[in-house]
């Protein structure tokens, strides 16, 4: 029996990352699996190429009447016994059946999507505890936090490739260009340390403004966006300082990923980075929306080498005693067994 992923969107983002990190890490596990996606060719050739039997889908709006019905086929001819829904939109299409239906949430997603499932994951103990008090049952809410893991083959991204000078302090802020994710906070925080490189990792529609700010700013010229990429560990080699300051975020992946590389963070104390960063002990916490304090904490950081290694070392500590990739797949591995997988 085996387990079927659903994930209703084609963008780019955290969600989406973690969705083929934790398909690849059961796969490892050779834990059986299918996955219903919207088309897209990358996903879909890493999923197969890891053994992972793919299937595309419209995932439409309420008058998308083809998708469940699609799916149902596909779950039977896969056999599957769990279907594992990411997001809502998933979730609005995963079909009834002789198998479990299982939500994955990250963030305070609506509940009515998941009406009838048999189980909810949370990838905090926050949203856990918020879906609870929404009057889910207790025992059917687990929380599984998302893994870090670091490849050991992964080498540094060479900085004279984006044109940064070999010792110039890099930054890198890593998320989807949203007004969420606070990238403007960092562009202003940049003009308070006139010695730093900016690397921006991520697409999304604030992209024109953001360059816009850039160049409004004086700061263009050490700035560099990158769109999406898929080295992400060969970024944070190469950087110095990881810049978070996300004026809404739920858990904070790229805290824990920044975490497991060995690199030093600077948040804003956000309910996700707030709830995971020890302040001064595994990272610095810094007011939302304050690009004078980020700049502060970054200044700290880099005049203080000593300061680096105690938060890296206390950070890869977290990750090992909370995050590693063993741990959080036994825990998958476990949920879905109660229903006659993995």
């Amino acid at each position: 029996m085996s387990v079927l992923h659903l994930l209703g969107t084609a963008g780019e983002g955290g969600a989406e990352t973690y969705f083929v990190d934790l398909a690849l890490a059961l796969a490892g596990e050779r834990v059986a699996q299918a996955a219903a996606l919207r088309a897209h060719p990358v996903r879909e050739r890493v999923l197969s190429d890891a053994g992972v039997a793919v299937e595309t889908f419209g995932f439409g709006g309420p008058l998308d009447l083809m998708t469940r019905r699609r799916v149902s086929r596909f779950a039977q001819d896969q056999k599957v016994s769990v279907a594992l829904a990411w997001m809502n939109r998933a979730a609005r299409h995963t079909p009834k059946g002789p198998w479990a239906r299982i939500g994955r949430l990250g963030g305070y997603y609506n509940l009515k999507y998941y009406a009838g499932f048999d189980f909810l994951v949370a990838n905090t103990e926050d949203i856990a505890e918020w879906v609870v008090g929404q009057g889910w049952p207790a025992g059917q809410v687990a929380y599984i936090p998302n893994f870090a893991e670091a490849p050991a083959e992964a080498a540094p991204v060479e900085r004279a490739s984006l044109d940064t000078p070999a010792e110039a302090p890099l930054l890198l802020a890593m998320g989807r260009l949203h007004e969420a994710k606070a990238h403007d906070v960092t562009l202003n925080t940049l003009t308070e340390l006139p010695e730093a490189y900016l690397w921006i990792a991520g697409t999304g529609p604030e992209e024109a403004r953001l360059k816009a700010l850039a160049v409004a700013l004086g700061v263009a010229p050490r700035v560099r966006f990158l769109g999406w990429r898929n080295d992400p560990s060969a970024l944070y080699r190469a950087a110095d300082v990881c810049v978070f300051p996300s004026r809404f975020e739920p858990l904070g992946n790229v805290v824990i990923q920044a975490w497991a590389h060995g690199l030093p963070v600077a948040a804003a104390a956000s309910q996700g980075p707030g709830a995971l960063i020890r302040e001064g002990e595994d990272g610095l916490l810094v007011p939302v929306d304050d690009a004078q304090a980020l700049a502060k904490a970054v200044r700290r950081l880099l005049d203080d080498p000593m300061l680096r290694i105690r938060l890296a070392q206390h950070g890869l500590a977290r990750v090992e005693a909370d995050f590693s990739q063993g741990s959080i797949v036994a825990q998958w591995r476990d949920l879905f067994a109660r229903y006659g997988a993995a």
